[in-house]
Order: structure tokens, then sequence, then C-alpha cells
């Protein structure tokens, strides 16, 4: 009989070309993920005369820099200088090099986790890594995927694999019924909450259950996107039917008796009975609630009915002085309720909740009321976008009084123009609330796409349960 293994174990084996007395392990790696910030990688191996090995398993996009504003004059009308030198030079170099690039202008450019996806790059089984951190998001596919440096970029571009130690392994079990009002974005943020920025520190995740089984693929890549906030080195999720009919059809996606082949590997990937992991964690789903961050991290988040926490209450005083200095940041209160706290703009966004799921949760809500503050919503992709039109998602946010942008990172990034002002206060669907994350002094309140969109028409943090039963 052989060793019962996890699927992180069968696709790490399988992907090793050799591993080292010291315990590291060169792993093959079948595609790699980039973005227009990739200059400097381009640059570097041409000035070492050295080429890359495997340009077709390679794909880049312009999602971090580029405007989200109307896009009109083509890259001409990008008025910072630096940035669209940027989005040229990737062009430029995706071209050299034979890379298949999703630039600017592209009809299907968008940001890097919802391009792969969407696209049928990502597939299970892969090592699939990117230039970013949150690559994890493509684990929701089962494969191996995470964020790496310009560095090791380079290595990858010259030799088509990377040098790993390999991590430990983690099952996060999450069961039952998401409650009304609940969202996938709500279950990660509560489990973070739960095991803190460094739960699963040193550990690829699997996130499973009968919660996890019964979400979209949307929702998974939002559970799979985070598992970085969560300190994990990697999250993914175990393909099934519901994996199976999201890649069926897309344009990189294996065809005719390839597809058939591919289905036979793929059904053999889900972790075997008995598979040991070195560290369990199990939620349950009846008991998580619509979700808000009230400090500078994913794991400062509380219950929407909940209070602002009192450092007084702290058990130690370490964890006294990071609240008193989340709480001075942010501008609360200790006690206060946290749906009474106003706010100044809304975003709904990101690779973690631009999807056109994300986007129906959103106007659904939307069209309850019209925004009291700024609002934008920006599509994770130009298909996206398209779909969100065709839907007629489009009309229900300019009614209601938000702005209707183009795909790309945004004010994720606050790298690309689009960026908080000093002291604004955003009810956002990002990943990250760090301070200055979304703009310098800017503060970020953490939320689902649902919560965002009812915070927008409210003015403040709102239930977004109380909302829909209200009308």
């Amino acid at each position: 009989m052989s060793e019962a293994k996890t699927m992180f174990e069968k696709i790490w084996d399988r992907h090793a070309v050799v591993t080292t007395d010291e315990g590291e392990t060169l792993l093959y790696v079948d595609r790699l993920v980039i973005h227009e910030a990739s200059r400097h990688v381009f640059a570097r191996i041409e000035r070492e005369g050295r080429d890359v090995r495997c340009p077709k398993q390679i794909f880049a996009c312009a999602d971090h820099y580029v405007p989200t504003a109307p896009r009109e004059g083509g890259i001409g009308a990008i008025s910072d200088p630096e940035i669209r030198r940027m989005v040229e030079l990737v062009g430029i170099n995706t071209k050299k090099h034979g890379i298949e690039l999703f630039g600017f202008g592209d009809p299907d450019q968008g940001i890097t986790h919802v391009v792969g996806p969407e696209q049928g790059i990502t597939q299970p089984g892969m090592v699939l890594l990117g230039a970013d951190s949150h690559s994890s998001t493509h684990g929701a596919f089962a494969s191996l995927s995470f964020g790496i440096g310009w560095s090791e970029v380079a290595h990858i571009f010259v030799t088509q694999a990377l040098w790993q130690r390999r991590p430990k392994t983690m099952c996060i079990a999450i069961n039952g019924a998401l409650p009304f009002g609940v969202t996938a974005k709500d279950a990660i943020l509560a489990i973070i909450a739960k095991i803190g920025v460094a739960g699963a520190l040193g550990h690829a995740i699997e996130y499973a259950g009968s919660t996890i089984r019964a979400m979209s693929m949307e929702a998974r890549m939002t559970i799979c996107n985070m598992s970085i906030e969560a300190g994990g080195r990697l999250g993914m999720i175990a393909p099934d039917e519901t994996t199976f009919a999201y890649i069926e059809g897309r344009p990189f996606a294996p065809k005719g008796a390839m597809w058939e082949r591919a289905l036979e590997y793929w059904r053999r990937l889900p972790s075997d009975a008995g598979a040991g992991f070195d560290k369990e964690v199990t939620l349950d789903a009846a008991e998580v609630t619509p979700m808000v961050t009230w400090g500078i991290s994913p794991e400062h988040a509380l219950c929407i009915t909940s209070t602002v926490p009192d450092p007084a209450e702290a058990p130690d005083a370490d964890k006294r002085a990071a609240i008193e200095a989340a709480l001075d940041y942010m501008d609360l209160r200790p006690g206060t309720p946290l749906d009474e706290a106003a706010i100044d703009r809304v975003f709904i966004g990101s690779c973690t909740n631009g999807r056109i799921e994300d986007l129906r949760a959103a106007a659904e809500v939307a069209r309850l009321g019209r925004a009291k503050v700024t609002a934008w919503v920006v599509p994770g992709s130009s298909p996206v976008k398209r779909q969100a039109e065709a839907e007629g998602l489009d009309r229900i946010f300019i009614d209601a009084g938000f702005e209707w942008r183009d795909a790309g990172c945004s004010m994720c990034t606050a790298i690309n123009g689009d960026e908080l002002a000093p002291g604004e206060r955003c009810a956002s669907t990002t990943n990250r609330n760090f301070r200055g994350r979304q703009g310098r002094g800017g503060r970020t309140h953490l939320m689902s796409p649902a919560m965002a969109a009812a915070a927008a028409i409210t003015g403040k943090l709102t239930d977004v349960r109380a909302l829909a039963k209200g009308n």
C-alpha cells in the first residue's frame, strides 16, 4: 500500500526535480504570471546575454499601474510618464520574447489573478507562480500557487524552475451553510481573525469541508486569495465538478482527447483518505457573520454588530499597545459601535472581489438606494466588465450614483493614480488594510462587496442583513 498523501504533497512531489541534503527542492514551474513592473527582469536577462527558456509558459498582464478612468486615447493618454513607459515596455518586452500579453487596450486585459482563471491558463495540478503576493488565488483550482520576487522571476525566465523549501501542511475545514448575508469574504476574514496573521506561517493551506465544496469558483478564489493574509505560503482547494465545469471551453483549457486526459489526472489530485496534516483548524459556517475590519491588520476583524475593541481589555501589554496604535491610526474610539463609523469613500473591485459574482452581489444592494459618498466599481477584467454591462449591472450602479470604471488593480494598490486622500475612510473589498495601503494616510475597512455597497448607500459601515431585510 502506498502512503496516503495530501493534495499538496502529490503536486509538490510530481514537480520536484531534485532535493538537496539541506532540504531545498528545485521545482519545475508549469506557468508564470507577471505584470508591467517586469521591466527590470527583462533588462537583467538581456544584460546577462540570456533568453526566456519557455516563453509559451509565461503570461503577462497590465494591471497594477494602469489607470482605470476611461481610456480614450490609448497608452498616450496615460498622464504619468513613468507609468506610461512601464506599460509600453511590457508590450515591447513580451513581443520580443514571444510571451502572451493581456495588455493595455487588449479586449481581455485585467488583473493577473482574474485573467488567469477566466482564460483557462490556471489549471489543477500545476505549479503556477506569480510576481505578486496574491498569486495564491490560483490555488482555488488545486494548483501550487504563490507569490515570488523579481529575482526569482528571473530564475524562472532562464530555467523554468525555482528552488524552494517545502512548507508544512495545514487543513482549514469549514462545514455547514453560510447564513443569510454572509459570503466567502466574511468566511476568510473570520478565519484570519481566529488564527491571526501568522496562524498559517510556513504552511501550505488546504481549505476543505462542506462549505467550501458548496462554493462557486469565484467564492473559492476569494478564499484562496487571502491565504497570504493568514501567513500561509499558499492556499488551495481540491478540484471537483465545479472546477471542471468552470475550466471547460476556456481559451487555454485542454481540448478533445487532451481534456479527457487532464480530467483523469485532475480527479486523482484530492488528498487521500487518511492523509495527515501538520496543523488542522475547523470553523462552523453557522457562526460566521458579516465581517468588517476596524484596525490596520486583516486579523483586526469583527462582526459588523460589534464595537471597537478597548485596549484595556487586551490580554497583555503587547496586544494593548498594538490595539492603541491601530485605533490611533484609524481614528476610532473604544466601545464605539462599528456600524456608527462614517465613511468617505467606497471601493468595490480587486483580485479578491472584482469578478462577475462580486459585482452582481454589490448591484443587488446598490439598487436599494443611492450612494451618499464617492463609490467606485472597478471590474477585475475587461471580460468581466463586458459581462456586467450585458447584464445591466453598470446601469444599476450608475443610476445609484456609483462610478463605473475600467479594469485594473486600481485603489487596491494605489500606485496608479487611484488612491485615498490623507484621513479618508474607505469601505473596501480589497485584501489589505495596512497603514497607507490605499493611499498615504488613508483608512481602510475590509468587507464583502455587498457590505461595501451597503456602506455606500448609507454613508457608514452597515449591516447588509438589516438593509436587505428592511427592503
